[in-house]
């Protein structure tokens, strides 16, 4: 069942963990993907395999913080493959950790530019093109953090992750008579590099699976297989969603 037939999708953080198991997985499913992130080495290496697989991709590195970029990428959905159906906006950083009074305004900011601003530049340009798909969606990775719990340490990445939220609702709102969806995904703990710099001992891993009604963590392609779920016609009433895919770890008191 190809659910992303003949569709155009951009999915940025695409070398590593969740965007890369997306990546896989739409093309598996007949999607065309422009593949984003900083290291040009991992993007080939996803390509290649998209690619032996009978699938078609293209990649382009670069740093989501820059507008070049995000336009670059709109521009090689539309120049290379006629238009752009799905933009996955998943590139992110844990980014600047601790008290609030130890961390430095320039870090402050990149967290902020990294995770948010750079999903503002990335729906600048993705817009105007998934305004022209029958089927367009447009999905932000965000976090449970900052949404519905607070974990210490986390103030900057929760604060640019929940800002995620905000900013799909208005476009939702703004775009859905014009039939465009606009959703949040919201994963819990999950495997991979990100995720594995803060379960980074046997210890700190036990506890984070705790935190968990599961008590484990998510392997990136179940949260791509809720990316899918978005960006395909089964979620065509879904939008201005934040959408836990979190494993319980929102209603998780034990």
């Amino acid at each position: 069942m190809n659910r992303l037939e003949n569709r155009v999708a951009i999915i940025t953080g695409a070398s590593s963990g969740i965007g890369r198991a997306t990546a896989l997985l739409f093309a598996a499913e007949g999607a065309k993907i422009i593949a984003g992130a900083r290291g040009q080495d991992g993007l080939d290496k996803l390509v290649d395999q998209i690619k032996d697989t009978g699938g078609q991709a293209v990649a382009i590195a670069g740093d989501v913080k820059d507008e070049a970029y995000a336009k670059a990428l709109v521009e090689t959905a539309s120049g290379l493959y006629g238009g752009l159906d799905v933009a996955f906006n998943n590139a992110g950083t844990l980014g600047a950790m601790g008290a609030v009074s130890d961390i430095s305004l320039e870090r402050w900011h990149d967290t902020l530019e990294t995770n948010l601003t750079s999903a503002f530049l990335g729906a600048k340009y993705q817009i105007p093109e998934l305004l022209k798909s029958r089927n367009g969606s447009l999905i932000f990775t965000s976090t449970f953090v900052g949404f519905t719990a607070g974990m210490p340490g986390m103030t900057a990445y929760a604060a640019a992750k929940s800002g995620l939220i905000g900013l799909t609702q208005c476009l939702a709102a703004e775009h859905g008579p014009q039939g465009l969806r606009v959703n949040a995904l919201l994963p819990g703990g999950t495997d991979t590099p990100m995720g594995r710099s803060v379960a980074s001992s046997p210890e700190a891993e036990d506890f984070v699976k705790s935190l968990h009604s599961l008590k484990r963590l998510a392997e990136p392609e179940e949260i791509a297989r809720s990316a899918l779920y978005l960006a395909s016609d089964d979620a065509s009433f879904v939008t201005g969603t934040a959408l836990l895919v979190d494993g319980g770890v929102s209603i998780n008191k034990t």
